[in-house]
């Protein structure tokens, strides 16, 4: 962060100014003016610069519904805040009316300083005056007083952005985390598991089952990323053990959802720790797009908790079982690994499929065959034993050998793994993993 010192926020209102004036002189038109209120002596920053762009686009918004254009315009990105500088082609009071309206509406209205400077040099003013930032008196009155210090001010500045911000990114990640699941379960043929084309090795379960599962959820994720920013200065342990009473509460809801069917638990530990790490690394910036942080924030999230787990296990579930006869860690040991099956196979493979013009439903099933044949899911050895999901994983691990692989080839596998009662739904929670973080 870049302090500015007070010649050089005199130098911008003096370029504020002086290209107000030049491009009235030119065009004949009133001038916008648009910049942020930011106390103290830091002007900018991302939160800042993010803030300026949601009201510019509320600004062109409004103005648009009026036909009303921006003309001429000016950008500035300086360490003095982003501003826009732009004639206006229409009357100054109506322009006004609109930038009071957006002011006065919208949550971050009162960080907007949006002046309009008439044809005359005169600028705009308003009827009434605006209320102060911190306590909603009248601004002037605590301005003129001194009534609140700059870090106070500053403070409510900041909290009014997150507050902004984080709402809209919590749906933003609800809405990724219920699309990747969508798409996992639209992903077709998929062997063994239920997709548009059938229900796989599952006599009990079809996608209506999962669409009703991935519906009682979608609050979910927005509540794990919420915990994670609420619990970010707290204990990494402690934030995890929330996070496990949330994933209790969602695996009620969706077995509610689905007639008490297993749909997506395994999401829900998964997909959930995933969106309280992005919490917790959470500056209002945007959504966290650097897997590997998010994945080593995962780690931190759950290591303690995964090594007890693992250090008491005593064969009492299937997935105990499991790992103390054959080691498949399943998907705990997927999270302390900081998915690594993810980030080392699957998402690559994703990712190159479509490099090389694969459709998205082809490079997700090539992404599924990558976590099938790592030899991992735990859901596979529990249906058909050791020796057959074994051979399963070979089999898929072969078809991603093939220049050629195609639609009927994924078919006969689907088939093979419905003989056996097959169902890699471990491979099948990973996938949506992988979509997901494709997604950032």
């Amino acid at each position: 962060m870049i302090e500015v010192t007070l010649p050089q926020v005199l130098e911008a209102r003096e370029r504020r100014v002086y290209l107000q004036n030049a491009l009235i002189e030119k065009n004949k038109l009133p001038v916008i003016s648009f910049s942020m209120n930011i106390p103290g002596p830091v002007k900018t920053s991302p939160l800042v610069i993010r803030s300026f762009k949601v009201g510019l686009s509320r600004l062109e918004e409004e103005l648009g519904k009026s036909g009303i254009k921006l003309i001429d315009r000016v950008d500035i990105d300086e360490i003095t805040g982003p501003e826009l500088i732009s004639s206006v082609s229409a009357d100054a009071n109506e322009i006004k009316n609109i930038c009071i309206k957006i002011e006065e509406e919208s949550e971050l209205g009162r960080l907007f300083d949006l002046d309009i400077i008439n044809v005359d040099g005169n600028k705009i003013e308003r009827q009434r005056e605006r209320s102060c930032i911190v306590c909603g008196r009248e601004g002037r009155f605590c301005s003129s007083r001194r009534v609140h210090t700059v870090p106070e001010l500053q403070k409510a500045v900041r909290e009014r952005m997150l507050a902004f911000f984080l709402e809209l990114d919590k749906k933003r990640i609800g809405k990724l985390c219920s699309r990747a699941l969508l798409k996992e379960l639209d992903t077709t043929p998929k062997p063994g598991l239920v997709d548009r084309n059938n229900n796989g090795s599952h006599n009990d379960m079809d996608a209506s089952t999962f669409e009703k599962s991935i519906e009682s959820l979608s609050s979910y994720w927005q509540e794990c990323f919420a915990l994670g920013v609420e619990t970010a200065s707290l204990d990494s342990d402690e934030a995890f053990s929330r996070l496990r009473l949330l994933g209790i509460a969602a695996e009620k809801r969706m077995y509610e959802a689905t007639g008490n069917i297993n749909t997506h638990k395994g999401a829900i530990f998964l997909l959930g720790t995933i969106c309280e790490a992005m919490g917790r690394v959470y500056d209002g910036t945007g959504l966290e797009k650097d897997v590997e942080r998010i994945a080593d924030e995962c780690i931190k999230l759950s290591s303690a908790s995964m090594k007890r787990d693992f250090s008491t296990m005593k064969g009492r579930t299937v997935g105990e079982r499991l790992y103390l006869e054959y080691g498949l860690p399943g998907a705990r040991g997927e999270l302390l690994s900081g998915f690594e099956s993810v980030r080392k196979h699957s998402l690559p493979a994703l990712k190159k499929a479509r490099v090389d013009g694969k459709d998205e439903n082809l490079s997700q099933i090539i992404a599924l065959l990558s976590l099938i044949g790592l030899k991992k899911d735990t859901n596979m050895v529990s249906r058909g034993g050791i020796e057959d999901a074994k051979d399963a994983s070979e089999r898929a691990g072969k078809l991603l050998e093939k220049k050629d692989l195609n639609l009927s080839d994924i078919m006969a596998l689907d088939e093979y793994f419905m003989e056996r009662n097959l169902s890699p739904g471990g491979s099948a929670d990973l996938l949506a993993v992988t979509i997901f973080f494709n997604s950032l």
